[in-house]
């Protein structure tokens, strides 16, 4: 089979094309925009490393009137409507901004990187300045811009002064492209700066988007759609494209026949099932089964270079899964059994609020259920998973699941990151003495308290129960191995408090039922002793103790018993 030349983190759909890079073809996007009068404003809103960007240089390398196109769209969908190509293929000025990259600590920081923005702009268009047909104020304007010595009233009618000299240049309107239009906000709400950023880009978007004669037409991509009283205020003819809406909805993200086809070309086709448990799972409109490409292409990529390569979290790596541990440690919010039957494959119904403002993300619990919604963490159930979950759908709600095992996983990470986090806030000095005394009935006692208070999973593992234990002793100031060589084997989990010159070995089992406790944790203490676990630890320390711990969902069954510790040399 072929290999497939896959451009990672490829955004530039000409590159893609030039360099014969492997492309899904979404040109459809562009004929379903084009072939009606588009609206004057439209707003694709899209979870991240869905192929936004990607979409956004498409829309940008078709239409420029600077550049010649057919060669980079033949055989593309859209190639084969001839009136739709001779009226629009580079036949208008193009105006294209990305915004992701503002990130600024501080607001005059951020309007700094965004001058930046604007001056690469007027540089890669500075044959305006010659242009006979503008007229010397705005020249002005363009090569103060240009020089990143505008104020911030300039600033804020940058994009107006640069469509009306596109405009008075080409004798044709400009199209505006913004790409990432709230990551801005996103930031400045991060850092402090958020009415600010609000007060600019109000004025920024009113400006070039509210009567602005010098217009065609507009898109902006982001994760959310921005309340319009808060940046799209008296915007006429907007129309947003969000994941609920059927339009577009196969635009961005990949089918599951498009992923078949690059499995077929790839020669990766037994994949198809493992690609479907991780990856698939996405519901955008009335489209069911939307891959992320960002997962697919990166899988992919490493089979060719690895063919036994295991799929992985890729998606998770984009950026800060701050939103779920957010969620999680909101205490004032009872939503632990609904994060338990999430994570157990069960849907969950809110009211979803696709109308927000990064300001008021945390204000509610339906805020919190909309935003992981929006932004890729959920997705909304088809008629047979929500039966299958015997859920009645209650009116005005969404039945909400995880859509994969990837997300999934993020979800298992955050959870692990929030019992730790707890660990280091609660006062555990009880539970440790009862632990180095080796009091079992005290210990289990208050390991159970502990089992009641974590968000847990019906397909238990014993590394699940790792993670507990071991995050109840991080950051005790003891030294925690888990599943070392020690001994014959392999011990679970050693803890060293090297201080006070004592150790302890755990041994973990997991069982079915609750009747089996006792005897499993009756083994797990004499799997220690039969495979000398504690060895490398004689002579060293002081005291040992060993641990027989069996769990059964959120039961616990302990039992402890000292060792003969030899007397160090």
């Amino acid at each position: 089979m072929p290999a497939a030349r896959i451009l990672i983190g490829g955004e530039s759909f000409r590159r893609i094309r030039e360099e014969n890079c492997y492309y899904i073809d979404k040109t459809g996007l562009i004929e379903k925009l084009l072939s009606h009068n588009p609206p004057m404003v439209s707003l694709f809103t899209r979870p991240r490393r869905f192929g936004k960007t990607l979409n956004m240089t498409m829309l940008r390398d078709f239409l420029d009137i600077r550049q010649d196109s057919r060669e980079i769209f033949a055989g593309l969908s859209v190639s084969e409507n001839r009136s739709l190509c001779d009226a629009w293929m580079n036949q208008h000025p193009v105006l294209f901004i990305s915004l992701k990259y503002l990130e600024g600590t501080r607001f005059e920081h951020a309007l700094g990187q965004f001058q930046e923005v604007i001056s690469r702009q007027c540089i890669d268009t500075a044959y305006l300045l010659q242009s006979e047909h503008i007229d010397p104020s705005e020249k002005e304007k363009l090569s103060l811009l240009k020089n990143g010595t505008g104020d911030l009233r300039l600033l804020e009618n940058s994009l107006l002064t640069l469509c009306r000299a596109l405009h008075a240049h080409w004798g044709k309107p400009a199209i505006l492209l913004i790409d990432e239009y709230d990551v801005p906000l996103a930031r400045a709400e991060q850092k402090g700066y958020y009415e600010q950023m609000v007060s600019f880009l109000r004025n920024l978007l009113g400006a070039a988007l509210k009567t602005n004669m010098s217009l065609q037409f507009a898109v902006l991509t982001g994760c959310l759609r921005i309340a319009r009283e808060s940046i799209f205020t008296g915007l006429n003819n907007f129309r947003c494209y969000g994941i609920s809406e059927p339009d577009f909805a196969d635009s961005f993200g990949f089918t599951a026949q498009e992923v078949d086809a690059l499995l077929a070309h790839t020669g990766f086709s037994d994949r198809k099932e493992l690609m479907r448990e991780w990856y698939d799972g996405y519901s955008f409109g009335s489209v069911q089964g939307i891959y992320c490409p960002w997962d697919i292409l990166l899988y992919v990529d490493d089979l060719q270079s690895h063919p036994d390569a295991r799929p992985r979290t890729y998606w998770s790596n984009t950026s800060s899964n701050s939103i779920v541990r957010t969620f999680i440690g909101r205490t004032d919010l009872n939503i632990s059994d609904k994060f338990e039957a999430l994570i157990n494959g069960m849907c969950v119904q809110a009211r979803i609020v696709e109308t927000l403002t990064y300001d008021s993300l945390h204000s509610s619990e339906d805020n919190l259920w909309s935003i992981l919604y929006l932004t890729g963490y959920l997705t909304s159930a088809s008629e047979a998973q929500i039966a299958a979950c015997g859920i009645t759908p209650l009116p005005g709600k969404t039945c909400l699941r995880i859509p994969n095992r990837e997300v999934r996983e993020i979800f298992m990470e955050s959870i692990a990151a929030w019992f730790t986090d707890s660990m280091l806030e609660m006062d555990r000095t009880p539970l440790f003495t009862a632990f180095w005394n080796g009091d079992a009935a005290d210990f289990m006692r208050r390991l159970s308290r502990i089992l009641l208070t974590t968000i847990s999973y019906h397909d238990y593992r014993e590394d699940f129960y790792h993670a507990v234990l071991t995050g109840i002793f991080v950051g005790s100031g003891y030294a925690v191995a888990s599943n070392r060589e020690s001994g014959l084997g392999r011990a679970d989990i050693i803890i060293k408090d090297q201080k006070n010159a004592r150790a302890a070995v755990i041994e973990v089992k997991h069982s079915r039922t609750a009747a089996q406790l006792p005897q499993l944790s009756e083994d797990a203490l004499s799997q220690i002793k039969a495979q000398d676990y504690a060895a490398p630890l004689q002579g060293l320390y002081e005291e040992i103790t060993l641990w027989g711990m069996a769990f059964f969902q959120k039961r616990c069954m302990v039992r402890a018993e000292k060792a003969v510790a030899m007397q160090p040399f």
